[in-house]
């Protein structure tokens, strides 16, 4: 088979290197620059990258992918989209050979949004984006997604991980008017009218992302429970940002109602709870959390119902209900998971008062 990993890329010197490394499994590796300043270009076809440049404005992602994968040769059996700040453990191409049958149109493999620094997976989901030469197409100003002109035949493994270690000074500064522009050329988009209400949330314009994370949840097609519980729960943390706890309550009650299985949506009631200092109800809603042990492997994930976070808010709670054998038992827990300096002075307050 012939495998080509396409990309798109603007002042990404420092990365060029590590994700060139992991993708030379492929037969050809192209790159789309936009309007790099810095050495990417000169680096990326030292290292044997093909590489093409032009500036692309009004900037949009999907105008940007479509183009890189115009770079790709026709006859590729097989196109690996990835971005300069993801790395491929080892392997990936010989798995993805095994599995890529006569009819495949697209694969789905692990993706690893954000690792502790031990390297292991804080938020994990699986990502979609290898896919058949012909037929594919991404649309979307941002948050691009890739559409098919036919039936799909997708197969999937999640041995083939791609691990994701971003850039934290890159601005999102263009996300929000892309996000905004998006919900215009679509407004019966669900998926983008949520991360237009999650945006909004982010920039801490807390009534405009109340009101978009309604229209979001009033929406025919907003049919998938664990989505729909994410932008109740972003609506009770606007609400309490607000100082308006009965709303903030109100909504995380409707979040756990609507997505039971998930952990995310008892942990984030029970982190309320804690704030305001009703310790028990927040440990039974902990608890539970802790009850659930599958993983849903989505975007929805959030870093505190995965990392040590749920053993220390019990510590903490138990150590403000003065059990601080309890305190301790759940301390020791967090630690197993992270060595985290603040939890290892808190365990140094709890012996304390023992």
């Amino acid at each position: 088979m012939k495998v080509c990993v396409y990309a798109i890329c603007k002042n990404e010197e420092k990365f060029v290197e590590r994700w060139y490394n992991s993708m030379k499994e492929a037969d050809k590796v192209f790159v789309l620059d936009t309007g790099s300043s810095d050495g990417s270009v000169d680096k990326l076809k030292r290292l044997g990258a093909i590489v093409k440049q032009t500036e692309i404005k009004p900037w949009r992602f999907d105008e940007a992918r479509n183009l890189s994968l115009a770079m790709v040769d026709k006859d590729a059996d097989i196109c690996v989209c990835t971005d300069l700040d993801e790395v491929f453990e080892k392997g990936w191409r010989d798995k993805l050979e095994k599995i890529w049958k006569d009819g495949t149109t697209r694969a789905s493999y692990t993706f690893n949004w954000s690792l502790d620094e031990e390297g292991n997976p804080i938020v994990s989901f699986y990502s979609d984006k290898i896919h058949k030469r012909d037929g594919y197409r991404w649309e979307r100003p941002v948050h691009e997604v890739l559409a098919y002109d036919g039936i799909e035949k997708r197969v999937f493994d999640e041995s083939i991980v791609l691990n994701h270690y971003p850039d934290r000074e890159k601005s999102r500064g263009s996300y929000l008017p892309l996000l905004e522009l998006s919900v215009k050329e679509n407004p019966t988009d669900d998926r983008n009218m949520h991360y237009l209400g999650r945006e909004y949330m982010y920039y801490e314009r807390w009534n405009e992302a109340i009101d978009t994370l309604q229209r979001h949840l009033n929406l025919e097609k907003a049919t998938w429970k664990d989505e729909r519980c994410a932008s109740m729960r972003f609506i009770g943390r606007c609400y309490k940002h607000l100082n308006r706890p009965l709303e903030a309550e109100m909504w995380y009650l409707k979040a756990l109602k609507e997505a039971p299985h998930l952990k995310e949506a008892y942990t984030e009631l029970a982190i309320f709870y804690y704030e305001n200092g009703e310790y028990n109800k927040a440990l039974s809603l902990f608890k539970k959390a802790l009850d659930i042990k599958k993983g849903y492997k989505t975007y929805i994930t959030e870093w505190f119902s995965t990392d040590f976070s749920i053993y220390d808010f019990l510590s903490l709670c138990y150590y403000n209900l003065k059990d601080y054998d309890k305190a301790l038992e759940y301390i020791d827990k967090a630690l197993e998971i992270s060595k985290d300096e603040r939890v290892l002075n808190n365990r140094k307050v709890i012996l304390e008062n023992m």
